[in-house]
Parts: C-alpha cells; structure tokens; sequence
C-alpha cells in the first residue's frame, strides 16, 4: 500500500526480509517487490540500525540465512569480487545557505498547558535535533528538552520539563504540516519555511 511502502520507512528492512523468508510457506498474494524496493532504493537511510535491516532485503537474504553461513568460504575472497568502497562525496568547507525553521511546543494533555513557538535559522541540511539545539539555545526557558541515546539514533524524552511516561502511555510527538515525522529527529531534515510541530501526545 502507499505506493510500495509497508509501514513506514524504518520497518521496510524487517518486512521486506519477512517476506522472502517465509515466500514458500504462503499462497501467492498481490504484492509489488519492485515498487516496495523503489522506496528502498530511494530513502538516504542514516541510522546504522535501520541499514542492518534493508541491506540482507537488499540481496535476497534475511538474517534467518545468517545461521547457514560459512565464514571459511569467504574468509580468502579474492580483492576483485569484494564490492568496492564509495569514493566521499562530502562538501567539507562548502558553506551552505540558511533556512529558517518555524518550530513550536504543545502541551494540552498533563499539567499546566503550553503553548511556544519560535523561528529559528540553521544552515541548510541541518537536522532536526539541530533545530531544537537551536531553539534551546535562543530561549532555554521554553524550548529546553532532554534526549536519550537509542540504536535508532536520539529519541526525545521530555520538552519544557514535560517528560512522556510508559505508566501514562505519554511521548512527544512531531509533526509537519499535521503529518507524523517517519523519521526520528537525528535524521530528519526540515526545509526552508517549514513547520514542525512538538506535540504531548498519548499512544
């Protein structure tokens, strides 16, 4: 559905292996391989994490094949049949234009409610863990928040000293343009004029 996609972007690696895995053990259904691999071949994955998981998809592999593996045969694999290094295509010391980001906190859940916006601007490609860095930076009072370090990157525990709970089903949710975020804010990119809202939600 969604044009090849299968969840979102993070859980492709893990359905895609599923689903030649466990080919032979199901009647044949509707399903487009080459449109669910064109959405894989064409998100700039960033989380280590989430490149574990597309790249066996990736050569027909999942890592039920890691059992089968014989390490011997490939441990002389000649320097020709090794797949090459990407040359860096970094711009190091290029500037890069800046954008302006609006950015803004909501809290009408817990507590005493919240509302704070602001406009900040950070060079083009920054992400948006740069952006609240940024706001917080600007005006710590409103826009201070706190993360911690997950296998999928920085996930974002609390906002203005309002942190989301496991016991009350609690997190901060970001949007843009009412649309939830598939990416977490370690990776995601905001664009020029772009709004990106942090929301106290509930799941």
């Amino acid at each position: 559905k969604r044009n090849g996609m299968i969840g979102n972007i993070y859980s492709m690696g893990l359905a895609l292996q599923a689903l030649e895995a466990t080919r032979k053990f199901y009647a044949p259904r509707k399903w487009d391989c080459t449109q669910a691999f064109s959405v894989v071949y064409a998100h700039d994955y960033q989380q280590p994490m989430a490149m574990a998981q597309v790249l066996p998809a990736l050569v027909g592999r999942s890592y039920l094949d890691a059992a089968g593996l014989d390490c011997a045969a490939t441990k002389d694999m000649s320097p020709s049949r090794q797949l090459p290094l990407s040359p860096n295509l970094g711009t190091h010391g290029v500037p890069r234009a800046s954008i302006q980001v609006h950015y803004s906190i909501t809290n009408t859940l817990q507590g005493k409610h919240f509302h704070y916006s602001t406009t900040v601007t950070v060079p083009s490609g920054s992400t948006l863990l740069q952006v609240m860095e940024v706001a917080a930076e600007e005006n710590p009072q409103n826009f201070s928040f706190q993360t911690e370090q997950t296998s999928w990157g920085p996930y974002v525990t609390s906002i203005h000293g309002l942190a989301g709970s496991t016991d009350d089903r609690t997190y901060w949710q970001f949007l843009s343009a009412g649309n939830a975020l598939e990416e977490g804010v370690g990776t995601y990119k905001p664009h020029d004029g772009e709004h990106i809202q942090a929301v106290f939600s509930t799941y």
